[in-house]
């Protein structure tokens, strides 16, 4: 019986004119369906809610925060808009915007220009201790922040550097980010070296060679690269804290502290709702930018 079933599958298959019979396609039951829709409904609310949240509060007037726990507000009103786009301590916020955009961008391109040379030097590179090298560099993501905060401060402080962006920005342009370094250099290993050694048939060096041929092939790692860069710098706290003593050189991170200290109480309208805005380019970004961010991420672990 199994013979002949295996012969007319064999005979169809080979046979001019005949078409294979379809197969069977399973189909998911209807409230199956229905129950990974809630599911996933149900994951999404949780996730947007404290975005919807924190835009719902900032029409709230100040008094309705700790006596009105809804999510709606009972009296809405657009005065903090208005009181944040005042300023505050003097400085007016779209200065605050400036800075915070300021250093964000100039952590991108230093990130992105030391950071691939560092990761094509390791990767494409032979050179004495080149082994010892990438692996004291693995070993700083191991090394707390906090650790080297003394240090640094008084060597900017002995530079004169101490209230102004250098501090925030000269250590993105040294390859101090491990962790981009680690991942560029990823992506430039899995690079095919036959492709560096074409050039070289042409007479390129190892500028023209990293400049034509690798940059291009690894530009959803560079995406990814500026994408974590600008975020991280964007909300970045503590550095600005440590070396910006000057409110008009203040970035968002900082400004929003200052709502709650300047007085005795608090004014959570405008926290909020500076807050709210701070986040908002933010989004814009990662939105705009999210399919490059998979597509680095993707692409990490594929070989070329």
């Amino acid at each position: 019986m199994t013979s002949s079933t295996d012969s007319q599958v064999l005979d169809t298959a080979i046979t001019p004119g005949i078409s294979a019979p379809p197969k069977r396609r399973v189909k998911r039951k209807t409230w199956q369906t229905a129950l990974w829709l809630l599911v996933l409904l149900v994951l999404t609310a949780v996730v947007l809610y404290p975005l919807v949240w924190l835009f719902v509060s900032t029409f709230k007037p100040n008094s309705e925060f700790g006596s009105n726990p809804g999510l709606l507000p009972e009296s809405p009103t657009i005065a903090n808009y208005l009181k944040v786009a005042e300023g505050i301590g003097g400085v007016p916020m779209w200065r605050f915007f400036l800075n915070s955009f300021i250093l964000a961008s100039l952590a991108v391109v230093g990130t992105l220009f030391s950071a691939s040379l560092a990761a094509y030097a390791f990767a494409r590179i032979q050179f004495r201790g080149v082994a010892i090298f990438f692996t004291a560099m693995i070993g700083t993501l191991l090394l707390p922040f906090h650790v080297v905060i003394i240090p640094q401060y008084i060597l900017f402080n002995n530079l004169g550097m101490v209230d102004t962006f250098w501090p925030l920005v000269l250590p993105k342009f040294l390859a101090t980010e491990a962790f981009f370094v680690f991942l560029l250099v990823q992506f430039v290993r899995q690079m095919p070296r036959e492709l560096d050694e074409a050039a070289r048939i042409d007479g390129a060096g190892h500028a023209r060679i990293f400049w034509s041929v690798i940059l291009p092939l690894i530009k959803p790692a560079l995406i990814t690269c500026a994408i974590f860069a600008f975020i991280w710098s964007w909300n970045d706290f503590l550095g600005p804290l440590l070396y910006l003593t000057s409110p008009e050189n203040y970035p968002l991170p900082i400004a929003l502290r200052l709502y709650n200290d300047q007085t005795s109480t608090s004014d959570y309208g405008a926290t909020v709702t500076a807050s709210f805005v701070a986040l908002v380019p933010v989004l814009i970004f990662f939105i705009v930018f999210q399919r490059f961010l998979v597509d680095g991420v993707a692409t990490q672990g594929l070989k070329g």
